[in-house]
């Protein structure tokens, strides 16, 4: 009967229908329900998270005054100077007895020392603003210091450490070929086989530029575009052993 469709005026409608009542679940009740509420009761107090603080009034007879915050100052005392007990100023008439008694005229020996003296001779300085500002010419740089110095024209330290590492590096690499040549596992290339390779390879390198020359000026299907790129690498790649043979003249093969 609930898959058939009832229009609203129909005869079927006058027939009563028991009302379904919708099924609903019981409410979750959580087993630790109690055990929160007697935990809650215990400890649970007055004003202990909200509410005024628990401290003591002020009285109302200690109210604030004027002045009362400001800083006080000292109480003021009679001033009196530390240096009163001081002897007093000897008078011109007395005759204070020194120590040490000398003839010698400080005057006269002033003035011959000041004449026979020497006249000092003012610091070099430069001027570099339009103004007339002097510097000292010592800390400009201009002066060369670094040519009176006791290690000027020798070779640094590190150089000379650096060129007995590549020395030492070198003699271990001769040391390296002539086991190996002795062993057979590598042997030197000739001179005569070098110029050979040079000439070989300035050939080939000639040849595949007469064929670069001779391509098409307009790069214009695939094949052509192939072709010329082969041709580029090929004379790269020559140029490049052409330059290593050429750069060492000592050349070893190894045996395999």
């Amino acid at each position: 009967m609930s898959d058939i469709i009832i229009p609203p005026e129909s005869i079927y409608n006058l027939i009563p229908r028991e009302e379904e009542k919708p099924i609903i679940s019981p409410r979750y009740m959580s087993k630790f329900r109690e055990q929160v509420k007697i935990e809650k009761e215990i400890n649970k107090a007055s004003n202990k998270t909200m509410g005024p603080a628990q401290v003591d009034v002020p009285s109302p007879q200690k109210y604030l005054l004027k002045h009362s915050k400001e800083p006080k100052l000292p109480e003021k005392k009679s001033f009196k100077y530390e240096d009163a007990n001081k002897p007093p100023v000897p008078a011109r008439t007395d005759r204070p007895l020194m120590g040490i008694h000398s003839n010698k005229n400080f005057i006269k020996t002033n003035a011959i020392e000041n004449i026979m003296a020497l006249p000092k001779k003012p610091q070099p300085t430069y001027a570099d603003t339009k103004k007339g500002d002097k510097k000292l010419l010592e800390n400009s740089g201009l002066v060369p210091k670094y040519i009176k110095k006791k290690d000027y024209g020798q070779t640094p330290e590190y150089l000379l450490q650096r060129k007995e590492e590549v020395r030492k590096a070198q003699e271990q690499y001769n040391n390296y070929v002539k086991d190996r040549m002795r062993d057979g596992a590598m042997k030197q290339l000739a001179d005569a086989e070098r110029q050979n390779i040079l000439q070989a390879l300035r050939k080939n390198l000639d040849d595949l530029h007469h064929q670069y020359q001779g391509l098409s000026v307009v790069i214009d299907t695939t094949p052509k575009k192939y072709k010329k790129e082969r041709l580029e690498l090929e004379m790269k790649q020559l140029e490049r052993d052409i330059e290593l043979i050429e750069r060492h003249k000592t050349i070893y093969i190894a045996n395999y």
